[in-house]
C-alpha cells in the first residue's frame, strides 16, 4: 500500500469508526519473519455491519487500489469472543468419533 494510500484507508477508517460503521480498527506492523505478511488492518465489528460495509463501492475501490501497491493483497474474515466458542462447537461436532 502507497504511504498516500495508507494514510487515506487509515481516514477512511476513522471516519467508519466515528459514524459506528465499525467498532474499532488496529494496525498491526510484523516484524520480518521469513514470511509474507508484512501487516493488516484488524477491523472490529458486527457481522451484519461488515457485510454492508464490504459490499460498498468505497471499501471495493481501496481493495482494489492496495492490489496495486501490494503483493497478495486481501480480505479475510474471522471471529472473536463469544463468536469462538460457537465455532468450535460446530467444529468439534464435526469430528469423526
Amino acid at each position: 500500500m502507497s504511504a498516500g494510500h495508507f494514510d487515506e484507508f487509515v481516514k477512511y477508517l476513522g471516519g467508519l469508526q466515528q459514524k459506528g460503521a465499525i467498532q474499532a480498527f488496529d494496525i498491526m506492523l510484523l516484524d520480518a519473519h521469513g514470511g509474507d505478511l508484512n501487516g493488516f488492518f484488524l477491523i472490529r465489528g458486527e457481522g451484519a455491519r461488515l457485510d454492508k460495509l464490504i459490499s460498498t463501492t468505497e471499501w471495493t475501490t481501496h481493495v482494489a487500489r492496495a492490489s496495486l501497491h501490494l503483493e497478495g493483497a486481501g480480505v479475510i474474515r474471522g471471529v472473536t469472543g463469544d463468536e469462538i466458542m460457537k465455532r468450535m462447537a460446530i467444529w468439534t461436532s464435526v469430528i469423526p468419533s
